[in-house]
């Protein structure tokens, strides 16, 4: 059983969600928040999988809450559930340790979908998310002779880095090929091996992986 916690400053919205998820056997509501602060007491007195969080909230709004229930315990997925995906609340949201970030107008399929993926140890990001990120790297674009001096290189050469920048921008394997000179089937091996050093599956991982750990600045 997946034990969740709702935190939302909209009776409304709390009630309504803790109904459509419920309806999915494996899942149960241990509680409601109607702001950051109750959703810290909440988990501490629950200790429950996974905390729906909106982050627009009275008294104490869900990044200083995420904060919080992330340093106190670690083990419980912290899933950002807003109407609001502006850069900064993503990147804080993602310094603190948020473990995905989607929007409201989900259906209530994928909602479902979304929690078991959390809960299950997958970082997920709403694709409008994820194009805010990717367009912040893109409008910031961090030279080349800077990528080889990242705070953190986490055991990647400086062809590896070069090329994750790339896919942060947006490139495909063939741009990147092109790029970089070497050839495309070179391309798809390196990227399988940044996979594999990082322990990610995806392109998406990749770029939440880089703004989380400040991989560029």
């Amino acid at each position: 059983m997946i034990r969740v916690v709702i935190a939302d400053d909209i009776a409304l919205f709390r009630n309504g969600i803790k109904t459509l998820i419920e309806l999915d056997k494996g899942i149960s509501v241990v509680g409601c928040a109607c702001n950051g602060k109750e959703a810290v007491e909440l988990c501490e007195k629950y200790a429950p999988d996974v905390v729906l969080m909106d982050i627009k909230m009275p008294n104490m709004n869900g990044i200083e809450a995420t904060r919080l229930i992330k340093k106190k315990n670690n083990l419980i997925k912290i899933l950002i559930l807003t109407t609001f995906y502006e850069n900064e609340d993503i990147s804080n949201a993602f310094e603190f340790g948020a473990d995905g970030y989607v929007l409201k107008n989900l259906e209530q399929s994928e909602l479902i979908m979304v929690v078991k993926n959390v809960t299950n140890g997958l970082n997920v990001f709403q694709s409008d998310v994820f194009d805010n990120v990717r367009k912040q790297y893109h409008t910031q674009k961090v030279p080349v002779s800077f990528v080889k001096k990242p705070q953190h290189n986490f055991g990647l050469n400086e062809r590896e880095l070069e090329i994750i920048q790339l896919i942060i921008e947006g490139k495909k394997n063939r741009d990147i090929a092109e790029k970089t000179f070497i050839t495309e089937g070179s391309v798809k091996n390196i990227v399988s091996k940044i996979f594999k050093k990082l322990d990610l599956e995806d392109r998406t991982q990749l770029a939440i992986f880089a703004v989380k750990n400040h991989l560029f600045t």
